[in-house]
């Protein structure tokens, strides 16, 4: 997962972010594809992730990837690679290849999601402020059950994963962060997230 460099000191839960009134934050469409990969290139360094890996995962699954708009203009995007058990166990064994994942570590529609792998996220600007809603994407009964794991590759990507909840966890794979959701953690610690998580599904999208 990486990220601009920003600043981001407020600190709170991933599920607990807020929704921010000022970005729109809804699945992608298809024509939108190649501007989200110039936008990651541009700002992601390193990124390995291109158009037509994007187009072919957003072809399997639409929702795997938002976009962030702010005043009608585009700010920000971020994917996700929802992963079925096999996946899960492939990721935290670092036997899946996280830049071309073979689909049969993915979750169909019809499957529970295992697990949930932030690919990337890119934003300019105040497009950061779109992660409340993209969390609350998360929230929808196909993800819930679903932990969210990302591999932070700069320093800003980090203070993000530290200021939401992650933790490194130990696994085969290198540098990998998780994020436990607030319903499988014992005590419960949030059980407004679930009304939230309810009227936000409900709302279109």
């Amino acid at each position: 997962m990486s990220m601009e460099r920003g600043s981001f000191a407020a600190r709170h839960d991933f599920d607990a972010l807020p929704l921010s009134p000022d970005v729109d934050v809804r699945c992608a469409q298809f024509s939108e594809i190649a501007t989200l990969s110039e936008m990651a290139r541009r700002l992601v360094p390193g990124v390995q992730i291109g158009k037509v890996e994007l187009a072919r995962y957003f072809t399997l699954d639409p929702q795997s990837i938002l976009t962030f708009s702010r005043k009608g203009k585009l700010v920000g995007g971020m994917a996700f690679l929802f992963l079925n058990d096999r996946g899960h166990d492939a990721l935290l064994l670092d036997e899946i290849c996280l830049t071309a994942p073979e689909t049969r570590y993915l979750a169909s529609a019809n499957e529970d999601v295992a697990a949930i792998y932030i690919w990337a996220i890119a934003a300019t600007g105040r497009g950061i402020a779109g992660l409340g809603k993209a969390a609350a994407h998360l929230r929808q009964i196909r993800f819930r059950g679903a932990d969210c794991y990302a591999q932070p590759s700069t320093v800003a990507g980090r203070d993000i994963m530290r200021a939401t909840g992650f933790a490194p966890v130990p696994s085969f794979q290198p540098d990998l962060w998780c994020y436990e959701r607030p319903w499988h953690r014992q005590p419960m610690r949030m059980p407004g997230a679930m009304i939230q998580s309810r009227s936000f599904a409900d709302a279109r999208y």
